[in-house]
């Protein structure tokens, strides 16, 4: 049974389409499934035609893209693409069954405002300046080990990190984007109405996703969710939370090339109670700027009746 026709959240955006309380289930496994064995089988396969195409050796080649303890730019791009692959997954899991336009799952729209986006990119780079203030000022965690002042030398393999990364870091951000906070957060709350549960649901998901880690890195993750699933349901859809998704991993990826290793970042560990401090105050800072700046530029944050309706050109 459908929602009343009344102005809807983007956590219950799935009650204006066909809804019964099977279809999220199916869905939520589907995604499983794709995310963890088929997106990556099929980003393989093509890389390793690839490979064959080029001349390599095929075999040596996989092996060392698939090494994650020992991170190529190969076998970033193979991770980063495996992700980007669960945009038109989730795009054909809403489609097949909930008839849900790809639209309705980047915004109450329907589609991604990218003058917004550009708007939450611009927020998030005051949110990190916010939080290098504060960080300057955070105890230095004793487990993390020291982070090195002298510069990596710029070689052939740094240029190669630099591609994958700027072209294909912020299609991986997305796709996590669309499943976590998109696809989820509309199951959660296609199934219950609190907006609580539709947020803390596919943030808990998204810091388990994220494999076995120490429990500091884990909560970290676990409250990025939460600030992101928060600005979904404000903002009324995915752009600030891909914005802030895209920066932390630029800044990341960027601070590992320039002083450090990247593989660190795709394998943290000795994590700190204290980083937590730095982390959250880009996260919180980054909720307050894009909240007031959606309120102060009207934008809209649900989905008027009648829900299908084409949406107009505003933000």
């Amino acid at each position: 049974m459908n929602e009343p026709l009344e102005p809807l959240e983007y956590h219950r955006l799935q009650r204006a389409a066909p809804w019964a309380p099977w279809r999220p289930l199916v869905g939520v496994v589907t995604l499983s499934v794709v995310f963890v064995v088929l997106a990556p089988v099929v980003s393989l396969a093509a890389f390793t035609v690839g490979l064959g195409i080029s001349g390599a050796d095929v075999t040596s080649s996989v092996e060392r893209m698939l090494d994650t303890d020992h991170v190529t730019p190969l076998g970033l791009a193979y991770l980063n693409v495996a992700i980007a692959l669960m945009i038109p997954a989730t795009w054909l899991v809403a489609w097949a069954l909930h008839r849900q336009r790809p639209g309705w799952l980047a915004s109450v729209a329907p589609r991604i405002r990218w003058r917004w986006l550009l708007i939450c990119l611009g927020l998030a780079f005051l949110a990190l300046l916010v939080t290098l203030m504060v960080a300057a000022v955070v105890p230095a965690s004793e487990d993390a080990g020291e982070v090195s002042t002298q510069l990596n030398g710029w070689t052939t393999t740094t240029r190669d990190f630099v591609l994958v990364v700027l072209l294909l870091t912020p299609l991986q951000a997305a796709g996590e984007e669309y499943v976590f906070r998109g696809y989820l957060t509309q199951a959660f709350g296609g199934l219950v109405r609190s907006r609580w549960l539709a947020v803390v649901g596919p943030a808990l998901l998204f810091a388990l996703a994220h494999g076995a880690q120490d429990p500091q890195i884990f909560v970290d993750r676990f409250a990025f969710g939460l600030v992101a699933g928060i600005l979904v349901i404000l903002t009324g859809g995915l752009e600030a939370g891909i914005a802030m998704h895209v920066l932390n991993n630029f800044f990341a990826f960027g601070l590992a090339l320039a002083f450090g290793d990247i593989t660190t970042v795709l394998n943290p560990t000795g994590g700190s109670w204290w980083s937590l401090a730095t982390t959250l105050t880009q996260s919180v800072s980054f909720l307050v700027l894009s909240v007031g700046a959606a309120r102060l530029l009207g934008l809209r944050t649900v989905a008027k009746p009648p829900v299908l309706a084409p949406s107009d050109t505003r933000v």
